[in-house]
């Protein structure tokens, strides 16, 4: 078998193993092993292939594995109780004067109380726009 196909066979296989993971750890061996293949079509030894794609593969998990990382997975993930920040509900249960009532959202029910203590009736929509433990702050949406 030729050399440089069967570096291309490595570089395929990491690669779909990559895919199948995702930590981009096996797509900087898929570039050492393609890299090579290029190598190893142009005639240098199988020695020389094997330095090259030690080389080309360390080279990328150092620098270009963490720009991956960061560029991929770098997102701010919210919890599932801070996801709920600017999300909609529906008053379930009446928000008194400077107290608390219930709203739903997404087939939750929360307690919750409005930014400026003023009561909300029943079935109308609103905004979260702050939580605290298990109580979420809300405000009136405009109609």
């Amino acid at each position: 078998m030729n050399i440089s196909l069967m570096w291309l066979i490595v570089s395929i296989v990491c690669l779909i193993v990559e895919l199948i993971g995702g930590n981009m750890f096996m797509i900087c061996l898929s570039v050492g092993a393609l890299a090579t293949a290029l190598f190893a079509w142009c005639g240098v030894g199988i020695y020389i292939d094997i330095v090259i794609f030690a080389i080309l593969s360390v080279v990328s998990i150092i620098f270009v594995r963490p720009l991956m990382l960061k560029y991929f997975y770098n997102k701010e993930r919210k919890s599932n109780a801070d996801a709920l920040i600017n999300r909609i509900g529906k008053v379930v249960e009446p928000i008194e004067k400077d107290g608390y009532g219930r709203v739903a959202i997404d087939g939750d029910v929360w307690k919750a109380k409005t930014v400026d203590g003023m009561p909300l009736e029943k079935d109308k929509s609103v905004k979260v726009v702050e939580r605290e433990s298990i109580i979420i702050t809300v405000v009136e949406l405009e109609k």
